[in-house]
């Protein structure tokens, strides 16, 4: 199966003279042109790119992840001690044929079978 998923963390703050606590830094500070800055386009790069959303008032981030080869997708039932009640999502337990892994704060957005029978 073929899952994605959004996972949210906190925004993470750094202080100084220009901003103050909840203003959003990653939306204000990305440089829009990336093919100038990078001399690529970013999406030409395998990287982790976070997104600034809002959730409840206040500015959170968000990346989408895309799995494939996933057997079963599971929610527990109980919190676990990782999840954040001040965040969207859950811990999402993802099964391979290689075994298992989990993804904190996350949330299913769509699942596919690739071989449906």
């Amino acid at each position: 199966m073929l899952a994605q998923l959004y996972q949210y963390k906190h925004e993470e703050v750094q202080f100084d003279d220009n901003r103050t606590t909840g203003e959003s830094q990653t939306e204000d500070s990305v440089n829009p042109d990336s093919e100038e800055y990078f001399g690529a386009d970013i999406e030409d790069f395998d990287a982790e790119i976070w997104e600034t959303v809002e959730y409840e008032g206040d500015p959170i981030q968000r990346r989408s992840v895309t799995l494939d080869g996933i057997t079963a997708i599971s929610v527990p039932q109980e919190p676990t001690d990782e999840t954040d009640p001040g965040l969207p999502g859950y811990t999402i337990q993802l099964r391979t044929g290689g075994g298992m892994e989990s993804i904190e704060q996350a949330a299913i957005v769509e699942v596919q079978d690739e071989n449906p029978q």
